[in-house]
């Protein structure tokens, strides 16, 4: 990620303690925050626990948006009971209609064996399009749309078999 308040792995904390206080200043009604990148700050368990701290104190969530296998963000948020949530699907790395119905048939089938499904996309006028024409269909077969709260307190901050086993997040991958 680039521009003036993107996280980097060898940025000092205090210099990602300034980014985090500007950008939030910018979206001074904000709830919470994703990685909307961020791979490699993820699996950083030190920068993790830190971010998690400063988001507990400020009252805002996060939703990991799982770019790293070896991610760590969410297992930080579990263990000091930050309010957060993580990605099962994304609707559109492959940016065409037929690849995201796909993939939200997928997020669909998920939430029907689980009992809850979160999908992560961007406002990509194929995503728009399919989301628009799909959103309908899918009220009317008893899916139900809820807002980021509402996953959230319908997770209870455990994680998904897909991310952990008993509610626990699994360890990051890389051992770190």
């Amino acid at each position: 990620a680039t521009g003036p308040y993107a996280w980097h792995p060898g940025t000092p904390l205090p210099e990602l303690a300034s980014r985090l206080q500007a950008a939030l200043a910018k979206v001074p009604y904000a709830a919470g925050i994703n990685n909307h990148m961020g791979s490699r700050m993820t699996a950083q368990p030190v920068r993790m626990a830190w971010l998690m701290g400063e988001l507990q104190q400020r009252h805002l969530f996060f939703v990991d948006s799982r770019t790293s296998a070896a991610t760590v963000a969410a297992a930080e948020a579990q263990r000091i009971g930050l309010a957060h949530v993580s990605r099962d699907v994304f609707l559109d790395d492959v940016r065409t209609p037929e690849a995201i119905a796909g993939q939200l048939r997928i997020g669909v089938e998920m939430a029907r064996r689980q009992g809850s499904a979160v999908l992560i996309g961007h406002p990509y006028p194929q995503t728009l399009e399919v989301l628009e024409r799909e959103l309908p269909r899918l009220k009317a077969q008893g899916i139900e749309w809820v807002e980021i709260h509402q996953m959230i307190a319908l997770r209870s901050n455990q994680a998904m078999a897909a991310h952990g086993a008993g509610g626990r997040y699994r360890a990051s991958a890389g051992g770190q």
